[in-house]
């Protein structure tokens, strides 16, 4: 068999030239700096702790939780991915479908998605663990429900980037929740994180339901402040991305939905 060599690096140069696109930017530098800050962070608290009890609990009880957040993203901003995919977007508000019409259609189906993949979740963990990650009780809803408007809010931020710059950016649909991972304290507390990142932390509404969740599973517990602080800082959130999200549209059919796709 005989190679080419031109033709193989014709190849390598093909692909190499992509590098420089931001999916192929978050392979190589973004997935692995989230990854070693999140998991690097957690093993550190991790080893600190030598009788804290309901430890597994704690982080198995904090990833379903975490579900919720990219769940409800994703089902905002990747459905909105789906139509660029399908070249359907004109089609679809080419009817008298608003933008708010298919958000609010598109969180249902997210509700659903998330009860399902909860369900299942919690399952899993209980057949392979024998742990209930429903222990928290019925704290368990207000947490759920300040999470999933932390979600949809990202959801419409990450979406009305797309919205606004096309297809170049759709990576931050997946990535765009874990950036703020290792500063919403999801697996370790607030504590952990240096004196900066901590600065940053208090700003982010899902901290306060993950510093919440812990608390009662420690304590048996439950700060209303920091739940009302979750909700305020999502409501202000919500109505900020929501208010791109409908500019970025607006903006866009001024300029034409199909330069989109």
């Amino acid at each position: 068999m005989i190679f080419c060599l031109r033709r193989i690096g014709a190849v390598f140069l093909r692909y190499f030239y992509t590098i420089t696109g931001l999916h192929q930017i978050s392979e190589l530098f973004l997935w692995p700096l989230i990854d070693i800050l999140l998991w690097g962070l957690t093993t550190v608290w991790l080893q600190q702790q030598q009788h804290t009890p309901n430890l597994a609990l704690i982080i198995l009880t904090a990833l379903v939780f975490w579900q919720i957040v990219t769940r409800a993203n994703n089902d905002i901003s990747v459905n909105l991915l789906q139509e660029f995919w399908n070249r359907n977007l004109v089609n679809l508000f080419s009817t008298p479908l608003t933008e708010i019409e298919w958000a609010i259609g598109s969180i249902l189906l997210s509700i659903c998605k998330i009860l399902i993949s909860l369900s299942f979740g919690a399952l899993v963990i209980y057949l392979l663990y024998a742990l209930n990650v429903f222990t928290i009780g019925i704290y368990f809803l207000p947490f759920a429900a300040s999470l999933m408007l932390s979600g949809v809010a990202l959801g419409f931020f990450f979406s009305c980037i797309t919205i606004r710059w096309g297809q170049k950016l759709e990576m931050l649909a997946w990535v765009g929740p874990f950036f703020f991972a290792p500063f919403c304290a999801v697996f370790y507390p607030v504590a952990s994180l240096p004196g900066w990142a901590q600065k940053i932390s208090f700003c982010l509404p899902m901290t306060y339901v993950f510093e919440g969740m812990r608390e009662v599973l420690l304590t048996h517990q439950f700060s209303m402040t920091d739940f009302l602080i979750s909700i305020s800082l999502n409501i202000v959130l919500l109505i900020i991305s929501v208010g791109l999200f409908k500019y970025s549209f607006y903006c866009s059919r001024v300029k034409g939905l199909s330069r989109l796709e």
